[in-house]
This record gives C-alpha cells, structure tokens and sequence, in this order.
C-alpha cells in the first residue's frame, strides 16, 4: 500500500489579519531518521526542526531559502536545517545517536537532549536556484524551552515582531527492522499581525490550547487542512497555497568532486598517496561519494604525473 504524501497548506483567516500554515511531514522526517541512523529522541528532535523548517519556508519568497540552526548545550550538540519555499527540506543533527530515557509523562526528554544554547534563523537567497548571492537576514534568541515549538515561537515573536504560535511533534513506533519507524509527524503555525482585534486573539489562544496534539490529529487521520480548523476553531479560511513537501539534498557527485577540485594540489597527493583515493559524506543526507584513484589524478593540475 503506498504512502500518502507529505503535504502542506498555507491560508489566510480573519480578512487577512491572521495567517496559518499546517503541514503533514510524516515521510520526510522517517526518511531523515533512516538516513542519518538517529535515536528514538533525537528524530524527535530533528523532526520537529525539520517541520519547522517546512513551515517558515512556506513564508518565503521563490528565490529564498531559511535555515534553522540550534547551538545547543545539550548532548545532542547541534541541529542544522534548510528549506526552501518550494517544499524541500534537509537537515542533520551534531550527534545522531546520543537518546535519553523517557520522561516521567512517557515522552520523548527532546528537552533533556536539547539543553540551553542559541537559536539562530538565517533568510538567504536561494544560490543554486538565482545563481545570486545577497546579504542574508539573521536573527538569534536564546533557547527558552528546549521543545522547539515554543524556541521556533519565541523567535517569530521577538525577532521578528509577528505573534506566533507554533506546535510541532513527531511520533514513533518500534520496528522489527529499524528498531523504529516514525508514524505521524507534523506541526502548525498561527501568526496574527497588528490590528487583529482582542476578541479574535483571544478566542485564537483558547482554540490553539485546546487543540490535541499534532500527532494525535494525524494518527487519526486528519490532513492539513482540518489540522487548521481544529487549530482556528470557529473561525473560517482562505487556502492560498496547497503542495507537496519532500526531504531533498542539493548535494551530488558532481559537487563533491567540484569541492575536490577547489582542494590544494598537495591535498589532493596525500590523499593519493595514504588513501588511495577519497571519501565524501553529506552532512544533511548522509550520503557518501567516493572516488577513485584515476579520478584523483584527474583532479591534479594538468600534466602532472603522480606516482
């Protein structure tokens, strides 16, 4: 039976004074757990990161890109994320493997792994699309929770001035054959923008709070669209945009050995001469590329005999 796809919807509520996203990212993230080998707690982690990245590039203009990079005190150390606003994400965590226990309430301590530290939003022009390079935006706060959700709101609302509530989750099950697999993950993102009247802030926050967790609407198969509904209760919306979304590296062979070719000549022999040869892994997909002798050579200024 084959999977239903990972899909996002952006609208708008309110005569435009509220704007809300909602995204199913359940592949995406089983597919980022699967590459990168990552604990139980850590795909929780990087899913929601991931998701987040989903989201606020769904903001974005064509050209854009953002990346979501937490600095974290935590033994997960770090988790990087880019996005762009055409649905594709990828993203990797400093250290995959490190898991704690559950919590008291049985979750997943993502708490515990993230620590304190900073959370930095980069908004760049998308070089590989534009070919272009412009000044990127970069806003940081610090880690105020730990759960993400509320760090990634923190940030919306004090770096860049927009109310914002966001909830984010990711939910997995064992596995026989990958020891677990990730079942539903997702997350929404309200934004209210001056003017909004109290009333509708108000009735906003009760129906946020009283929604049930993002993985308990996907579970029970809810998409993205009565995600929204269930999160603005009473309060109708204008889809503006409905898409697929995808885990998607822009790296490549042909990168890589570009990468290569930019190295000092003198790199380029010691890998030669102690190697053999050469080995590049993708830090966002975990993908490797190898190469062999006779394409190291290649590599060398032209003429040069390597013994």
């Amino acid at each position: 039976m084959e999977k239903s796809r990972d899909r996002l919807v952006r609208a708008t509520a309110c005569d435009g004074m509220v704007r809300c996203v909602a995204a199913i990212t359940t592949n995406l993230v089983d597919e980022a757990s699967r590459r990168h080998r990552v604990s139980p707690t850590v795909s929780a982690a990087l899913g929601r990161t991931l998701t987040a990245g989903v989201l606020l590039g769904s903001l974005l203009k064509d050209t854009e890109k953002v990346t979501i990079l937490l600095q974290c005190t935590g033994p997960i150390g770090g988790i990087t994320v880019e996005a762009d606003a055409h649905g594709n994400v990828r993203g990797y965590a400093r250290n995959p493997q490190v898991d704690l226990p559950l919590t008291e309430r049985k979750k997943f301590d993502v708490r515990g792994i993230i620590g304190g530290g900073m959370l930095y939003v980069l908004r760049e022009a998308d070089y590989y699309r534009t070919g272009l390079f412009r000044d990127p935006y970069c806003g940081s706060v610090p880690i105020v929770s730990g759960e993400i959700a509320e760090d990634v709101a923190y940030y919306l609302t004090q770096s860049e001035q927009v109310p914002s509530a966001v909830s984010l989750g990711v939910f997995v099950l064992p596995d026989e054959e990958r020891f677990f697999r990730v079942e539903a993950a997702g997350g929404f993102l309200i934004q209210t923008f001056p003017g909004v009247a109290d009333d509708v802030l108000r009735n906003l926050e009760a129906s946020v709070l009283a929604a049930p967790y993002i993985t308990e609407m996907i579970r029970r198969g809810m998409g993205p669209r009565e995600i929204l509904q269930t999160a603005l209760g009473d309060y109708a919306f204008e889809i503006l945009e409905e898409k697929e979304v995808r885990f998607a590296c822009t790296c490549s062979s042909e990168r890589a050995r570009r990468i290569l070719a930019a190295l000092d000549p003198e790199e380029l022999r010691a890998m030669l001469r102690e190697d053999g040869g050469a080995e590049m892994t993708c830090h966002f997909c975990n993908a490797m590329y190898r190469f062999d002798v006779t394409e190291l050579r290649a590599l060398l200024p032209e003429g040069e005999a390597t013994h």
